[in-house]
């Protein structure tokens, strides 16, 4: 099945808000119903030049057959842009000026190879394709003339898995609830279940550095990657061959996060775990986030940590965005504070212990236990707030998310800041905000920072947007934050991340890339800026 074109997932899946809601957006943020009808997909014009024949004879040869290289506009369509709000705005009137020429669909190692040699001779960049779930910028290259996506859908097999190390190797088109069908067959999980699970791929996770909402638990997907196979214009890049390893630097970080600038990742090996006897999840209630920040602190710095480990401000618990499938109904009374979700996956006895454990934390720490409702609701709407996202757009309403982390002492600082910036921003265009913030991924000396904005879209939605993701961008590097937790660089952070890493850095990282891609035929102007 493929994903919606002008949204998010299973089409089947998107619902108009409730009435209940678009009063309240109308209400509150002055939210006006959409005076235009969206675009269709046949009524789209794709853009032109496309490749000279003598490429597109060379890619097929490469991939076995004219059939694995598409150039027809729908497939070409589907492959444009990623998932972020302006994405889909853009989309929506039919703009594809980022649209691929050719979408090519290699099935191994060397066939990707035989790909990346194709483009070199023929001067064509090359944009690895996954889930196509970037919300960043990661799929719109700085190209100067014609460039391909290169779906690496066939490329979705298991193709080890060793019980006795708990290791898998899977390929890097394979999305991660047929993984998890694949791992769970044999009796393990990965445990790695981000918002974008229904869509995204491994090598998707591996090259944007993902995290899922079982971080605590199960940690970041770059802690569980083990090994690489990398595919790059200048040969092929294997790295990981022991657990640990002090034989120099570790050239798998130089892979993870690099979102195909360096290369094509064809096979990924991660660590897994059994799959866990026991699910539970559970609602507490805070005062205050600064309460509940607090507590959540103590169990990532002394624990025990759950596996599931979240908290909501009091904006986002006020609004129901805490359950997404609730919204604009808590659950809980206007004076409701903050939610926080715990959740326990493991052995039963595991499990028991360790909630037993931590309840006696979070009520020291001011919480009050509200049952496991709040926990299964939020469990059963986990991938919803995508879906909600695309609802809010087509009642008229603009929607979209940042991230950052900072160290639990700059925490404060850098949640002031940046609602500080979105606000007066979005308020100075005309479009005032709604500005909402959940803690997700927590460790023992940080925690990540996840913003949700809505307003009315206004005459210009995306350029209403620009100008505060940007005041945003100052606000996290100012006050001490990372310009990305999880979403990646793409293009959107580029410049931001440029000033993180420093002038030396980057330079280091040009090296490797001329190393590696010395045509510079990879994604151009993403991560990195083009030469």
């Amino acid at each position: 099945m493929d994903m919606l074109w002008s949204g998010w997932g299973d089409p089947a899946r998107a619902t108009p808000l409730p009435e209940t809601v678009t009063g309240l957006l109308r209400d509150l943020l002055g939210v006006k119903p959409r005076d235009t009808e969206q675009i269709a997909l046949a009524d789209i014009t794709v853009p032109g030049p496309a490749p000279a024949p003598a490429a597109l004879r060379d890619l097929a040869d490469a991939v076995g057959g004219p059939d694995h290289v598409r150039t027809d506009a729908e497939t070409r369509v589907r492959h444009t842009r990623g998932k972020s709000t302006p994405d889909l705005l853009r989309i929506r009137t039919g703009d594809v000026s980022d649209t691929p020429a050719a979408v090519v669909l290699p099935a191994t190692h060397d066939e990707v190879l035989a790909v990346l040699r194709v483009c070199v001779g023929h001067g064509l960049a090359v944009v690895p394709f996954g889930g196509g779930t970037s919300v960043v910028g990661g799929l719109a290259p700085e190209a100067r003339g014609p460039f391909v996506a290169l779906d690496l859908a066939r490329m979705d097999g298991l193709l080890a898995l060793d019980p006795v190390s708990r290791t898998a190797t899977l390929q890097p088109g394979l999305r991660a609830p047929q993984a998890e069908a694949l791992l769970a067959a044999q009796g393990f999980t990965l445990g790695h279940f981000p918002q974008s699970f229904e869509w995204a791929t491994i090598g998707g996770f591996a090259a944007a550095r993902s995290s899922g909402q079982a971080s605590a638990g199960y940690g970041r997907f770059d802690e569980m990657v083990l090994g690489l196979t990398v595919a790059t214009p200048a040969g092929t890049l294997d790295t990981g061959r022991a657990p640990r390893s002090a034989a120099g630097p570790d050239l798998r970080q130089l892979v993870l996060g690099s979102e195909g600038a360096f290369g094509v990742i064809t096979s990924v090996t991660v660590r897994i775990r059994p799959l866990p006897e026991t699910r539970i999840y559970e609602g507490w209630r805070f005062a205050s986030f600064e309460e509940g920040a607090a507590a959540l602190r103590r169990l990532a710095q002394d624990g025990p940590r759950p596996t599931v480990l979240r908290l909501s401000d009091e904006t986002e618990t006020l609004i129901g965005l805490a359950q997404p499938d609730a919204i604009g109904s808590s659950g809980l009374p206007q004076d409701a504070g903050c939610m926080a979700i715990a959740g326990y996956e493991g052995t039963a006895e595991d499990t028991a212990y360790r909630r037993e454990r931590a309840a006696a934390v979070l009520r020291d720490s001011g919480g009050t236990y509200l049952g496991e409702e709040p926990g299964d609701r939020w469990a059963h709407g986990r991938y919803s707030a995508p879906y909600l996202r695309d609802s809010l757009l087509d009642a008229g309403a603009f929607a979209e998310t940042l991230e950052t982390a900072g160290f639990w002492s700059a925490l404060p600082g850098l949640y002031a800041a940046v609602r500080t910036a979105l606000t007066t921003a979005l308020t100075e265009s005309g479009t005032p905000p709604l500005v909402m913030c959940h803690i997700s991924h927590v460790y023992e000396n940080g925690a990540s920072l996840y913003f949700t904005v809505v307003s009315a879209q206004g005459e210009d939605p995306v350029a209403h947007w620009t100008p505060a993701k940007h005041a945003a961008n100052e606000a996290i590097l100012a006050a001490g934050g990372t310009i990305s937790h999880h979403h990646g660089v793409g293009g959107d952070h580029r410049d931001w991340y440029v000033r993180e890493a420093g002038p030396l850095g980057i330079d280091a990282l040009r090296a490797v890339k001329g190393r590696l891609d010395p045509s510079g035929v990879l994604n151009p102007g993403i991560l990195l800026p083009a030469d």
